[in-house]
């Protein structure tokens, strides 16, 4: 049995929905932040010395990283589906859309969090620079996807469930805005019954800003 090592309002929402997908069993094992510094409680270091979630235990294999653990899951438990024919090019394209969700596209989010903490004034030297980051990725993605239904056409993959989060995020950053196709995208995301039977076995899920 597949054990996810879940933590609330993170990234591992989007590993229940992949498994809610593929309809494969799986265990949580659930963890809540501490409401003063919302980090991950420190029980998480028992799992993996980065004390982080998501995490996937599978056969005696214990998996971090969301992408990989997506892709891990999709490959041994996916038969095919969600994502393309190996060696297609439609193959490479999910590979990158896989890595470019944390890679790049959500690092000037991740910026900006961090950023507002540090209060307006301290943060007023990169604004600029995260603000031209967010549009210019935004911008990639919303041109990318176009008016299809999902990145790579007719059909949702991995790459969708991957880079949900990065819409997720933008949308509680308010960012979405201008960008109506995306907006739209992540309303067609949430609106699956997989993503919504993974937000019943997970619990209360928000992005608030």
């Amino acid at each position: 049995m597949i054990i996810v090592h879940h933590l609330n309002n993170s990234r591992s929402q989007r590993v229940l929905w992949a498994l809610e997908e593929l309809g494969v069993p799986y265990e949580i094992k659930a963890y809540q932040r501490d409401t003063t510094t919302n980090l991950a409680p420190a029980e998480l270091k028992a799992v993996h010395p980065l004390g982080k979630s998501p995490v996937v235990v599978d056969d005696g294999r214990t998996i971090i990283e969301s992408g990989a653990i997506i892709q891990y899951l999709l490959d041994r438990h996916g038969g095919g589906r969600l994502q393309p024919k190996p060696g297609s090019d439609a193959a490479l394209q999910h590979l990158q859309w896989m890595h470019y969700a944390e890679g790049s596209g959500m690092l000037p989010l991740t910026l900006l969090l961090y950023t507002r903490r540090l209060g307006d004034a301290a943060a007023a030297p990169l604004k600029p620079r995260i603000d031209g980051e967010i549009a210019n990725h935004l911008g990639y993605i919303s041109g990318a996807l176009g008016d299809k239904p999902f990145l790579l056409g007719a059909d949702l993959t991995g790459a969708d469930i991957q880079i949900s989060f990065v819409m997720e995020v933008a949308r509680a950053f308010r960012r979405l805005a201008d960008y109506a196709n995306l907006d739209k995208y992540l309303v067609r995301l949430q609106g699956r019954p997989a993503y919504q039977r993974a937000l019943e076995r997970g619990g209360p899920y928000s992005m608030a800003a």
